[in-house]
């Protein structure tokens, strides 16, 4: 076993209706076992809205008319465009989720005036620098976007440009139509055996790269996170950035803006490059300083610049686009019939899953998980957040929840096993049931560091077939007191521990006991004096109460020694009913958990 990974929270918990216990409490130091009960099948929803019959969504830019079909078959749909940040803020607490492109920028102000509402925002497209991710991290607001639709389509825009600026077909055409035949001044380069530098070895990046190669072009990339087996797939090195400017005959940007990238075009990286290099740009406008880039043209260090996108948008009085050696386009590299049909699509499909709770794996805030490994884990996200639920409803009142331990049983490798998004749930689960926060995937780590709440996660190499990603999950509280006694291990921590069977969590250990219980609805468990008609007596008080029992099951350690009860019910108990339960004789102690 050994440590993976920790996060900090300090908890304190609070008297709560959903966890509710009485009799002595007795330490436990016998096994015992509780009959597996079959039950409906129930998959977790990770993004809850409550508002109306129907989620509002919010489409403040042109979205493409598949994906506004797609949405109305779920949502309310308001296509509201070209909204001030004012009326943006004044409409955003009356939706559940928003969509965009690159021209609304979606401020911590958003968040803030959705007074919690707001559950999604989709960007139509790759870039979310137009998106404060921190504020919607904090406020528990998933944000989607939709990487793939456009990337053949920015691609090819990419390349567009490249040929167009190598052979000056703008400034010709505008010459042409001017009444004027000038051969001679504009004469091109050609392309073939000229080195091209994609910076930005993404999507679209390694697309361009394929094209170029087609073009008879040598393609050397920057890129700090690209896989080198995928550059040397498509037949592309990978260099350091220093490299890639200083070699390059011409340049293609396809880097996302972040701070490191801001400005990452500037005088000294420009004095760095090869005299007469040309550079193409439909990443993001900010990646290059446009004054710097106007003094390098003027100064024959850049010959020639094809941009289509700007540091703003629509550029103003912008010296750099009234350059004669800048080929320029307003924001063209998604602007496909067949990719804005892809990207409304796309993304339409990621906000309505999201809003139905499904995992988004397109998601740029939550864990990032493969779409095939979020299959592979979906009921183990259930069964950890119903742990989480669980131990923490055990903890007795007043005590305070500092630290948290957390145990994957797996055959799979440490690098194979992906656990943030169940350490997610771990932390809604625990969280939840003893406070008034939201807790999400999105804002699932960032609520525990604000708490104080430390999480640590083990992990127990065990023997056998890899085929499953875990055989169980467990979790405990330690320095804390416990509701019911039989839940402390025999090191004095609160412990639960459990298991998928056939798709359907179950709890498999309490404290020191062996269980196998179906983790669907509520439990009651009771121990007791092991003897005649003790589960008619129970079935008897439910009865009376109007509250249905989907499973009950015995487990003991001997003929008329002490036994476990565990109730599955459907409905929640009175707190008479549960005191009734609690004054029968024979039941030493019991505790209702809310699941």
């Amino acid at each position: 076993m050994a440590a993976s990974a920790s996060s900090a929270i300090n908890l304190s918990i609070k008297p709560s209706h959903t966890s509710l216990s009485w009799k002595t409490h007795l330490s436990s130091t016998s096994a015992l076992a509780v009959s597996p009960i079959s039950g409906h099948r129930q998959y977790p929803r990770f993004v809850i809205y409550a508002v109306g019959d129907k989620p509002t969504v919010l489409v403040a830019e042109k979205l493409g008319e598949a994906g506004v079909n797609l949405l109305k078959e779920f949502a309310d749909v308001d296509c509201s465009y070209n909204l001030t940040p004012e009326e943006l803020c004044n409409k955003i607490s009356l939706c559940d989720a928003l969509i965009v492109r690159s021209g609304t920028k979606v401020s911590r102000e958003v968040f803030e005036s959705s007074g919690g509402r707001l559950k999604v925002v989709g960007r139509a497209g790759v870039g979310i620098d137009n998106v404060d991710l921190a504020a919607a991290t904090e406020h528990g607001c998933l944000v989607v976007n939709a990487p793939t639709a456009n990337t053949v389509a920015a691609a090819e825009h990419g390349i567009a440009l490249l040929t167009a600026m190598a052979r000056n077909v703008a400034q010709a055409d505008a010459s042409v139509k001017a009444g004027k035949w000038l051969r001679n001044k504009y004469v091109g380069v050609s392309l073939v055996g000229k080195t091209l530098a994609v910076m930005g070895f993404g999507k679209v990046g390694s697309e361009v790269a394929r094209r170029a190669k087609g073009l008879g072009m040598h393609v050397i990339a920057h890129d700090p996170y690209a896989p080198a087996d995928r550059a040397r797939a498509i037949g592309v090195e990978l260099v350091s950035f220093d490299k890639a400017i200083a070699s390059a005959d011409f340049i293609s940007l396809h880097m996302p803006l972040t701070p490191a990238t801001n400005k990452v075009l500037n005088d000294e990286t420009f004095a760095k490059m090869k005299k007469g290099v040309r550079i193409v740009n439909v990443a993001r406008g900010g990646v290059i300083d446009e004054d710097a880039l106007v003094r390098a043209l003027d100064a024959g260090i850049v010959a020639q610049a094809a941009l289509d996108v700007f540091t703003m948008e629509p550029p103003k009085d912008s010296k750099l686009v009234q350059h004669e050696n800048v080929t320029a386009t307003p924001h063209l590299g998604a602007s496909t019939m067949e990719a804005q049909e892809g990207v409304a699509i796309e993304i339409a499909e990621a906000v309505v899953g999201a809003l139905k709770g499904e995992l988004a794996a397109t998601a740029v805030n939550a864990p990032m998980v493969p779409a095939e490994v979020l299959s592979e884990l979906k009921p183990f996200v259930a069964l950890a957040e119903k742990l989480g639920r669980l131990a923490v409803q055990l903890v007795a009142g007043g005590s305070g929840v500092k630290s948290v331990k957390v145990t994957y049983g797996s055959a799979r490798g440490p690098d194979d096993l992906d656990t943030r998004l169940l350490r997610a749930m771990i932390t809604k689960g625990l969280i939840e049931p003893i406070s008034s926060s939201f807790v999400n995937l999105v804002n699932a780590d960032f609520t525990a560091k604000q708490r104080g709440l430390r999480i640590a996660e083990l992990r127990s190499l065990l023997n056998g077939s890899p085929e499953s990603p875990l055989e169980f999950i467990q979790v405990q509280i330690s320095s804390v007191e416990s509701k019911f006694a039989s839940a402390l291990s025999d090191s004095g921590e609160i412990r639960v521990e459990g298991r998928v069977k056939d798709g359907i969590p179950h709890l498999t250990k309490v404290g020191s006991f062996e269980v196998d219980v179906s983790l669907e609805g509520s439990i009651i468990l009771c121990r007791q004096v092991d003897q005649p008609g003790m589960i008619g007596k129970v079935g008897s008080i439910l009865s009376e109460g109007n509250v249905n029992v989907s499973f009950m099951s015995v487990g003991r350690v001997a003929p008329r020694k002490h036994a476990v009860m565990a109730i599955g019910v459907d409905d929640q108990p009175s707190k008479e009913i549960l005191k009734r339960i609690g004054e029968i004789p024979a039941v030493e102690e019991f505790v209702y958990l809310k699941i």
